[in-house]
């Protein structure tokens, strides 16, 4: 470091005042002793001056050290804020992982469940179906009655099997989302919601500009909202708002449920937990606001899609 540097600095600058004066007091000693006649005169104002300065400059020196004391006193405290902070997020996304991978093995378990006894049971009804009806076209005197008793059924069965394959597709990836925008897809969830739960849901959806990933956020940031209306809310009516404010898409979630307190973390937040950096990864941010009696309410913004750029 230059000199300039270390004079730069207010606790360097009066440190070295005080070696001036020290140096100014020194020099007097050194002149009492091989001058003694001359000292009288000059101990007066030059003593006095050195001692004054000496002691305002330690002083100074001393103030400065207190108030670097207290700063870094303060960035500890910070740290250590930040470092229980990240201990906190790296303990949640520890057993939000363990969770998903739990919650992903359920539903590899729940497809092979699906394909197995519903799928499974519908397409050997078919093909029994299929099996009848041949013998009996092959008789020698064909049954048509009967075959086409056995075609309607067959028919029917084949519309179950396509309602469950549709089931489970819908399960994967909303098909509507891609097909008929954001807003339908979240009326046709009310509407599903409402006639399984008997949960009345009140929509107030505007069109808003975002990216198909960010769209797909919030359709599931709402389907995870309303499972927890079900399962735990017990609330009569559910408030569904989607918009745009301030350059930013607003989407919120209000029951009047039961609440919860959020001071108490509850038995299972993983979907919280996993709806909120769900949202993070988007670039946006989410709010809970709760409160036993009270109902709960979610909040999440999320930002814009951009606008293409002109063609030139």
């Amino acid at each position: 470091m230059t000199l300039h540097g270390w004079i730069s600095r207010p606790l360097t600058v009066w440190l070295l005042l005080a070696g001036a004066a020290a140096l100014v007091a020194a020099s007097l000693g050194i002149l009492d002793v091989l001058q003694p006649e001359a000292t009288p005169a000059l101990r007066n104002v030059p003593a006095a001056a050195a001692a004054l300065i000496g002691l305002g400059a330690l002083g100074m020196a001393l103030r400065h050290a207190l108030r670097l004391q207290g700063q870094q006193r303060r960035a500890q405290g910070e740290t250590g804020r930040l470092e229980a902070l990240v201990r906190e997020r790296t303990a949640q996304l520890t057993e939000l992982a363990q969770h998903l991978q739990t919650a992903r093995e359920d539903e590899r378990q729940r497809l092979a469940r699906d394909m197995h006894d519903e799928l499974g049971a519908l397409l050997t009804a078919a093909k029994l179906d299929a099996a009848r009806i041949r013998s009996r076209l092959s008789a020698p005197v064909p049954l048509a009655g009967e075959a086409l008793e056995r075609l309607s059924h067959l028919t029917a069965t084949l519309d179950q099997v396509i309602a469950v394959k549709r089931r489970i597709s819908e399960d994967l990836r909303p098909s509507a989302l891609t097909h008929l925008g954001l807003v339908a897809t979240l009326e046709i969830l009310a509407r599903e919601f409402t006639r399984n739960s008997g949960v009345a849901v009140h929509c107030a959806l505007q069109p808003v500009p975002l990216a198909p990933a960010a769209e797909l956020t919030a359709y599931r940031l709402v389907q995870e909202a309303t499972t927890n209306v079900a399962k735990h809310a017990r609330a009569s009516n559910v408030w569904l708002t989607l918009g745009l404010e301030g350059g930013q898409v607003h989407l919120e979630v209000r029951d009047d449920g039961s609440g919860f307190d959020t001071a108490v973390p509850p038995r299972s937040a993983y979907g919280l937990v996993g709806m909120r950096y769900r949202v993070e990864a988007e670039q946006g941010t989410l709010a809970v606001d709760a409160a036993p009696g009270r109902g709960t309410t979610i909040r999440v913004t999320l930002p814009p899609r951009a606008a293409p750029p002109l063609e030139a």
